[in-house]
């Protein structure tokens, strides 16, 4: 599993839990009627063939959802799996719920402001409504729902619904224990954003007004829980709730944190018998009686949804177990599966043929190695050391050996915040990146390792196992680092990140952060007062490079920050970068619209247009 890099939107983020396309369509088929083009199935509608064998009842025209036009959900199910995770939640943004498994059911219940295109394009949902900014100083952002966005059990969307999620990832708002009174992923809104927003709880519009110019405004407000459900379970009036949140006032806040926290919380197999306490204002809902435990869980069609209806009728998310899914897949329990991206995965399935079509594409997720700045680390007060570990690290050959087979296209990953295919990545990385780290010095190291005064220094890489990628990564950096006087030790966990991580119980943490098209998330990461800052790093000028990025809505502003901060990371040899992931999708030939993405959100994304065709 990746970690997600937090934005200030992630607790907003029901609609994005953890590529670009690598299947764009084709022109028309050749005279013989060869290669990419169009042609129809046996209903009489036109199907068309893109470059990988993939079939769409439309063409996409950009990176966002194709126009299907009306639609007529047709019979049957298809059927995806992100693991073995058991489904939890309804609510997907609390700190023990926001996960990958989690959001491959609920983001389907909820729809919002904007969504991610297949390149990590911000693209606005205006089914759902609109959003302007309004004034840059203060910064003001008003947005307006949709008249007909209603919730499943006929409610409203309403303000109340985003004044609500406001309370909720606001760290000021306390509990008795000076902890923040909701459980949410973020804090964000409470840091940016003092004051509820501002408009009437029972109406359709309201305004957001920021302390300070932030750069992700764009993506702070998307989706929410509904507070009307919110209200009744904890015993108060929809107007009782805007008041208490308009006043801050935790304590009359409190009845309604301990239902959003916990209420929503469900035991394996067991939905609530009244639906009206798990509504959708998506395309799909929770079908009653679906859910098996340890098996699967079934989503219907939301026949109240006011947008464009689901393709397929029903959506069946099976927990099954990573090295299950090409099997799976060829049996036909799975329509859809995007396993770790490795030379033997891809093999599998291009050897099932016919049966299955494999879509390729780079992901914006990144591999690294992170030093422990922690006490009892070996790097924490070396900056010796970690310039000798960085010096022979042998990143093209990892590249060349485990990427480079898959994604042939795949190059080694010089910076933190800008992928190798996105604009502005050569100008960065002529601004900041240090060519001598192109190939490994174990000569240079050696010295520095000597200069360091610690002799034959132990370092223990840490990474969540099983993962078999990492563990030949592990590999080559130990046939190359022991040669500079290194002692690496593997030192793999099936409890990294619940357990060893937390504890800093490790010298180099070997992991990946997920984003998509935010523009500060790293700060999270990298600035001192990060909330997944995990570390320990620490450097003003780093800070204050972060704070100026983060307070900018200049984007000329935001990349010079950008370049500032990866050349002092290079100089403090923190996180050091590997590769953008490559991603492998693998789908039944037989389903049309399945579309690769190189964001967070998987194949998922847009399920709602997944459908057979022959």
């Amino acid at each position: 599993m990746k970690y997600t890099k937090l934005s200030a939107a992630a607790a907003l983020a029901a609609g994005s839990a953890l590529f670009l396309s690598a299947c764009a369509p084709a022109g028309p088929a050749d005279e013989n009627g060869d290669g990419n083009g169009s042609g129809e199935n046996g209903g009489g509608q036109e199907v068309f063939t893109g470059e990988n064998g993939e079939k769409y009842t439309v063409e996409p025209s950009d990176s966002g959802k194709a126009d299907l036009g009306e639609v007529e959900p047709k019979d049957g199910s298809v059927a995806y799996s992100v693991g073995e995770d058991e489904f939890s939640s309804y609510n997907g943004v609390q700190s023990n719920t926001y996960s990958t498994y989690n959001s491959a059911v609920v983001d389907r219940l909820f729809s919002g402001f904007f969504y991610f295109g297949t390149d990590g394009e911000i693209i606005r949902d205006e089914t759902f409504g609109t959003y302007e900014k309004v004034s840059d100083e203060p910064l003001q952002v008003k947005y307006t729902i949709a008249d007909d966005a209603k919730w499943s059990d006929g409610t409203d969307v309403t303000a109340l619904d985003f004044q609500l999620q406001w309370a909720a990832d606001n760290g000021n708002i306390k509990n008795e224990d000076d902890g923040q009174l909701f459980d949410s992923v973020s804090s964000s809104m409470g840091d940016y954003v003092d004051d509820m927003p501002e408009g009437d709880p029972a109406g359709k519009e309201f305004t957001v007004t920021y302390n300070e110019p932030y750069a992700d405004w764009e993506i702070m407000v998307s989706t929410a829980l509904p507070a009307h459900v919110v209200a009744r379970e904890a015993g108060m009036s929809t107007e009782d709730l805007a008041k208490a949140i308009e006043e801050k006032d935790a304590k009359a806040l409190k009845p309604a944190a301990e239902f959003w926290n916990d209420g929503w919380d469900f035991k394996p197999g067991e939905l609530p018998e009244d639906e009206d306490l798990i509504p959708s204002m998506g395309p799909y809902k929770l079908k009653q009686g679906g859910w098996t435990a340890g098996q699967f869980i079934t989503l219907e069609v939301n026949e109240d949804y006011w947008g464009e209806k689901p393709a397929t009728k029903e959506l069946v998310i099976r927990f099954a177990a990573a090295d299950t899914h090409v099997q799976a897949l060829q049996n036909k329990e799975l329509d859809v599966i995007e396993p770790q991206a490795t030379v033997d995965t891809l093999q599998q399935l291009e050897g099932l043929g016919d049966q299955v079509v494999v879509q390729t594409g780079d992901q914006l997720t990144w591999e690294h190695l992170d030093f422990n700045r922690g006490e009892g680390s070996v790097f924490a007060d070396s900056a010796e050391l970690r310039e000798a570990f960085a010096l022979c690290v042998p990143r093209q050959q990892i590249v060349d050996n485990l990427i480079k087979p898959i994604n042939e296209d795949a190059e080694v990953m010089n910076l933190r915040e800008v992928f190798p295919f996105q604009e502005n990545y050569d100008e960065v990385v002529e601004a900041a990146y240090p060519k001598e780290m192109d190939e490994p010095n174990i000569d240079k190291a050696k010295e520095l390792v000597e200069k360091s005064g610690e002799s034959k220094p132990k370092v223990r890489i840490g990474y969540n196992s099983p993962n078999p990628r990492r563990t030949e990564i592990v590999s080559m950096i130990k046939s190359s680092c022991d040669e500079a006087g290194f002692e690496i030790v593997d030192a793999g966990n099936a409890n990294f990140f619940t357990e060893v991580l937390p504890a800093g119980d490790f010298d180099v943490a070997l992991f990946a952060w997920a984003g998509s098209g935010q523009k500060a998330s790293g700060r999270n990461i990298y600035h001192s007062t990060g909330a997944q800052n995990d570390m320990q790093y620490s450097n003003p000028d780093v800070d204050a490079a972060w704070d100026k990025l983060a307070g900018s809505l200049d984007e000329k502003v935001q990349l010079e920050q950008v370049k500032e901060i990866e050349k002092l990371l290079w100089e403090d040899y923190q996180a050091i970068p590997l590769f953008a992931h490559p991603g492998i999708l693998g789908q039944a030939a037989d389903l049309a619209n399945v579309r690769d993405t190189a964001t967070q959100s998987g194949a998922l994304w847009n399920v709602e247009q997944w459908v057979r065709v022959q």
